[in-house]
């Protein structure tokens, strides 16, 4: 096992600067909704508070294939977008109340 290093930074009221051994990305958002920018791309946390349920997406990365093949991405399926609609709408109606 390797020791690990991980600092967060309260910037702005919903924004914080996450610093790590492997680098630095921006987190913006509340609990619950969170979109974090980084060197890996940009991806979205929906969650439950206080649960540990949440649902990530990974809008855009940064890594670049090594191979010259072009991968099709596949259209998120019925069950993804039924997952997501579980959780993020008790989610937003959370937030919404707050």
């Amino acid at each position: 096992m390797g020791w690990r290093y991980r600092r967060s930074v309260k910037l702005l009221p919903g924004a914080r600067v996450n610093i790590s051994k492997t680098g630095t990305s921006l987190s913006v958002g509340r609990r619950g909704a969170t979109v974090n920018i980084g060197k890996r791309g940009v991806r979205s946390t929906f969650g439950i508070p206080g649960t540990g349920i949440s649902y990530v997406t990974q809008h855009s990365s940064r890594r670049r294939s090594r191979s010259r093949q072009t991968a099709v991405s596949p259209r998120p399926g019925y069950r993804t977008w039924v997952i997501w609609l579980v959780l993020a709408g008790p989610g937003c109606a959370l937030l919404a109340w707050l």
